[in-house]
């Protein structure tokens, strides 16, 4: 059994939860806390596997709450909470302070048969990580310390075109760190990225606009209808899938409603096709951390049209799911740590370019 500690200061919340969590066959709910306070003194008696955490609770907040605990007890935590409008990027933090994954709470639109599902499905991944879970944050944290090379990569892209090139991107679980450094790296002058990042409704505006603020690139939540330009990265809107076609010579986004494909909306499943089909050998595709396997099948389909394909190696990956689908069945032309992914997108702008 996986033992799960939940805390969060709604009552309402903490029974729902308790509830819908104990419903599943391998998960106990060893208890509930209402603050943090109570929290630490419930983690060390009964020394739970995976924590959920709300983020605005009294007497200390959860990102304060997060940061003690990684500091002292480090262990899975999967953020329950909702997007405010006092902190919208709170969230995008806790992910930052080595939080596993977010869930949206229930409410509106998002049922509570919904987030127990969604819940459930990262504690077992959480608990199947745990072990190198704190290692991998670790060392993708003394990575996003480390210089990049950006300033250099700039001189020579800087009077090239990358007209009629794209890169893809699809990632999950521990995507959000991973992007911040990736694109953070990269230099302005360079084709479209399109990324599929998988998060819950209402994150992905505040995620593009916190990696705007980190990159050299315009960072943007993509807009159903928009001409795709050089120098430009799309986040997929959550909520619905995001696909690439062509209006006369340029490529623009597509937004999609419908069922989740591979468990997912917006899919890289759905992206990467619809760039098989129209870009073809015109796109390097790139697979980064994440459980799961979406992505795979729209990546072998993009390598048969002559795509370049990366995957992020085990090592470098919170939750190596996503790239090993793409390795299994064929789909990966090189597996890379994430530092070799950024001189990888360049290189393959200037082979595009006639440099």
């Amino acid at each position: 059994m996986i033992k799960v500690l939940i805390v969060d200061d709604s009552a309402l919340v903490r029974q729902v939860l308790s509830k819908g969590l104990d419903s599943c066959e391998d998960i106990e709910v060893v208890g509930a806390a209402p603050d943090p306070y109570v929290a630490r003194e419930m983690i060390v008696e009964l020394r739970p596997d995976v924590l959920t955490l709300d983020i605005e609770m009294p007497r200390m907040d959860g990102l304060t709450f997060l940061q003690k605990l990684m500091d002292h007890f480090p262990l899975p935590v999967i953020i329950v909470s909702s997007v405010t409008t006092s902190d919208r990027q709170a969230a995008l933090k806790a992910l930052n302070m080595g939080a596993f994954d977010v869930v949206n709470k229930p409410g509106g639109s998002i049922s509570v048969q919904d987030v127990v599902e969604d819940i459930s499905g990262k504690i077992r991944q959480a608990y199947k990580v745990k072990d190198t879970l704190l290692t991998r944050r670790k060392l993708l944290s003394v990575m996003s310390l480390s210089p990049g090379r950006r300033d250099t990569a700039e001189q020579h892209l800087s009077h090239i075109s990358t007209t009629g090139v794209y890169v893809a991107i699809g990632s999950s679980t521990g995507g959000t760190v991973a992007l911040e450094y990736l694109l953070a790296q990269l230099p302005a002058y360079l084709p479209p990225i399109l990324i599929v990042q998988h998060m819950p409704l209402n994150y992905t505006a505040p995620f593009a606009e916190r990696l705007n603020t980190l990159s050299s690139l315009t960072v943007k939540e993509s807009e159903h209808g928009e001409i795709i330009q050089s120098g430009h990265a799309y986040i997929a809107r959550a909520g619905v899938h995001m696909m690439f076609a062509r209006r006369g010579t340029s490529g623009t986004l597509v937004h999609q409603d419908g069922d989740k494909v591979s468990f997912q909306k917006p899919s890289v499943d759905v992206l990467f096709q619809s760039m098989a089909e129209k870009a073809g050998k015109n796109v390097l595709s790139v697979m980064l951390t994440g459980m799961g396997s979406d992505g795979a099948r729209g990546m072998l389909n993009l390598k048969r049209a002559g795509s370049e394909t990366i995957a992020q190696d085990e090592a470098t990956s919170v939750v190596w799911g996503m790239p090993r689908a793409a390795v299994k069945i064929g789909a990966v032309d090189k597996v890379l740590p994430l530092d070799k992914i950024p001189e990888e997108i360049i290189a393959f702008a200037k082979n595009h370019s006639g440099i």
